[in-house]
């Protein structure tokens, strides 16, 4: 992998991280451009640069997730996250198929599309403002939902956010939620694709060229997602989710020709 190519598939990580368009489905798409989709780097460096997207939820939040002894908060993170660190594991492999298939992605996007463009009116009486009220059955429901993000394209935020406002979350509140349960989410995933590519292929991590890549990519996914992040909670509270629907449906759409014309595969 290139310079080049870690800036871009960084950038595309940054930017759809915490947005509902599934920041998998765009690095499998980016990677596919790029024609590195393939390569067993490219596969442990997207999940690798998440560590720099969720720390720039701790910066950004960093009242909440400091000091360290407000446990009820971290109790919550911990019972929402218990789904998703139970289906990985024993889901691993195959997930790691599904993110071979722009196919499976371009579906995906085009049925999260459709879901989108409703959600804002499916959850019209929110009664829970406030991180505090949140109560730990109601995080766990919301890490069941999460979930449904194992399937490439689903987007972990969209279905995060989506398990908020069936809980009864404002929109704002589940989707800052949302970027607080990604810290836990992504750390273990990251984590275990790290201690995993150790294990089976530890010269793909000790190499000059993928370390810089990491590093790059890292940095440039840390900054572009804090941005994100401000744009999107901003947005949120003016427009809601309408606009993020189109987007999918217009770009699942545009895959799935892609893809069935065999310029993608």
């Amino acid at each position: 992998m290139s310079i080049f190519e870690a800036i871009v598939i960084a950038i595309v990580e940054g930017i759809t991280e915490f947005i509902p368009v599934s920041s998998t489905g765009h690095m499998v798409i980016a990677s596919s451009f790029l024609g590195i989709a393939k390569d067993d780097f490219t596969k442990l460096f997207e999940v690798a640069i998440q560590l720099g997207a969720i720390l720039s939820v701790v910066v950004l939040y960093r009242k909440k997730f400091f000091p360290l002894n407000r446990w009820n908060f971290y109790i919550k993170l911990l019972v929402a996250v218990i789904p998703a660190l139970a289906l990985g594991a024993l889901f691993s492999d195959k997930i790691d198929d599904l993110l071979e298939s722009p196919l499976t992605v371009s579906i995906t996007m085009l049925v999260g599309g459709l879901v989108l463009l409703f959600i804002d009116k499916l959850f019209q009486s929110p009664s829970i403002e406030q991180e505090e009220k949140i109560t730990l059955g109601k995080a766990l429901v919301i890490g069941l939902w999460q979930c449904v993000a194992m399937i490439p394209g689903v987007s972990r935020s969209a279905a995060s956010i989506i398990g908020g406002m069936q809980q009864k979350l404002t929109r704002n509140l589940a989707a800052e939620f949302s970027f607080f349960l990604a810290v836990p989410t992504m750390a273990a995933a990251t984590g275990y694709k790290l201690l995993k590519a150790w294990k089976t292929n530890p010269d793909m991590l000790t190499q000059t060229d993928n370390l810089i890549a990491l590093a790059v990519g890292n940095l440039v996914a840390f900054v572009v997602a804090l941005l994100a992040i401000k744009f999107f909670i901003g947005f949120l509270q003016k427009h809601g989710f309408r606009l993020f629907g189109w987007y999918r449906l217009i770009a699942g759409t545009i895959l799935l020709v892609l893809v069935l014309t065999g310029y993608l595969k």
